[in-house]
């Protein structure tokens, strides 16, 4: 037999010996192989972030609702998950990571996830592997505005918006910063979602919440959260699933990652810390509700620099966190009067920006951070990191308003009144959380 026969007749075999699922493709092993340590890390980073839209982000949300829509915020998240999911492998990839051309938008040659890589360009990973990592951040960034709208958005508008607010506000602003487009070449710098993610969703959840007007009896009465025993699960799950997030973005599993964890850790601890004396101090109790929030601030402020700064600088800007997103609360109800209902933009929104500004200085390796770039320093970082904060915010805020507006002449924006007084959970899906009879 020759050595072609004798390779066919133990390749059948092995298939045979192995069943249906042998029936792959052969790959050449000489041929870009992914890292199976990376691989494995980025797998389970995938899951990480998945878990923190569900159940992480459904119960920290959740929590704070009345029980009367509880589990219309749930369900919103499950929604989103499904249908950002379809769309990132119909067009949404190939939109945020297609081939650069004019640094706008990726080609459509990855469109349905054809013509995929073994290994994704620049990483030791499969590029399905990253298909799926990205598409977890491509999930959590519209569902992270629903709490901008809780208790009075309509269930068919919600899915429309978001479905079409990832094509035309997240996948280009991707593809701008970690897609090689033109903030990328700017030099602007993004680790894990300062911009993409939180400038994007705080943004724009701000102008959905101007737009949709104040829930019923806001600010008159205090709708106080149902369940902060709930709010602050989520907060936990979150806060091990941004290990995912942030240690995730590495792409490897090398000490880039452990760095990025680490740093991610510190930062909310010092953020949670900050908020529960600020609250102590002002209110003169801490709150579980304020603890939770505390983290999530310190976590969604060091995502943009995660893996390129120092403890120290980490430590400085989980402090910075906990105060400047504590006040920015208060500032957009007590002062500007917006019912943006849980928080979005003065966490998310205020703190990604923060922290992405903040990443021009501790990168620098006096501060503990990597250093700059060739033809970088301080002052030219930190004007790249403003033109990317200012551009997407404007971005998404103007993107945001037509497609609200523009949905809701086919979908309704807002619930009735009727259904805002009896509750989403009834109105929109005829169900409810709690059976207590």
């Amino acid at each position: 037999m020759t050595y072609s026969g004798k390779w066919l007749a133990g390749g059948l075999a092995a298939m045979l010996a192995a069943g249906p699922a042998a029936a792959q493709p052969y790959i050449d092993p000489t041929l870009d192989v992914a890292n199976s340590g990376d691989t494995a890390w980025v797998m389970t980073a995938t899951a990480l972030v998945l878990m923190m839209t569900l159940p992480g982000l459904a119960l920290f949300y959740g929590g704070l609702v009345r029980s009367k829509n509880f589990l219309s915020v749930l369900i919103q998240c499950m929604a989103i998950a499904g249908v950002v999911s379809v769309l990132w492998v119909v067009v949404g990839y190939t939109l945020a990571f297609g081939q650069v051309t004019g640094g706008i938008l990726g080609n459509g040659l990855n469109w349905m996830l054809r013509n995929l890589g073994n290994v994704r360009e620049g990483t030791a990973i499969p590029e399905s592997a990253f298909v799926m990592f990205q598409m977890t951040f491509a999930v959590i960034t519209p569902a992270l505005m629903i709490g901008a709208w809780v208790e009075r958005a309509r269930f068919s508008w919600v899915i429309s918006f978001c479905a079409l607010w990832m094509l035309v506000v997240y996948a280009p602003v991707t593809h701008w910063v970690w897609g090689g487009g033109w903030l990328a070449q700017l030099g602007v710098l993004d680790f894990a979602g300062g911009i993409v993610v939180h400038t994007t969703a705080g943004v724009s959840a701000l102008v959905v919440a101007i737009m949709m007007g104040k829930r019923i009896g806001w600010p008159a009465s205090h709708m106080l959260p149902h369940s902060p025993a709930l709010t602050v699960a989520g907060a936990g799950l979150l806060w091990v699933g941004w290990f995912g997030f942030n240690g995730g973005s590495a792409l490897t599993a090398t000490d880039n990652a452990s760095a990025a964890i680490i740093n991610t850790h510190v930062a909310a601890s010092m953020a949670a810390l900050t908020w529960m004396l600020v609250e102590r101090i002002k209110v003169g109790k801490s709150t579980a509700v304020g603890v939770a929030t505390g983290a999530i601030a310190g976590l969604a402020t060091i995502t943009p620099s995660a893996g390129f700064v120092g403890p120290g600088g980490a430590l400085i800007i989980g402090a910075a966190a906990g105060l400047v997103c504590f006040f920015a609360v208060g500032m957009v109800k007590n002062a500007f009067r917006i019912d943006d209902s849980l928080d979005v933009f003065a966490v998310h929104g205020v703190g990604g920006m923060l922290g992405t500004l903040m990443l021009a200085l501790f990168l620098s390796e006096n501060m503990g951070g990597v250093g700059y770039a060739d033809t970088m320093a301080f002052d030219s970082q930190f004007v790249a990191q403003f033109i990317g904060v200012a551009v997407v915010a404007i971005w998404s805020a103007l993107a945001t308003a037509i497609l609200g507006l523009g949905i809701s002449i086919i979908l309704p924006m807002r619930a009735s009144e009727d259904d805002e007084r009896d509750g989403l959970d009834i109105a929109n899906h005829g169900e409810r959380a709690w059976d207590l009879d």
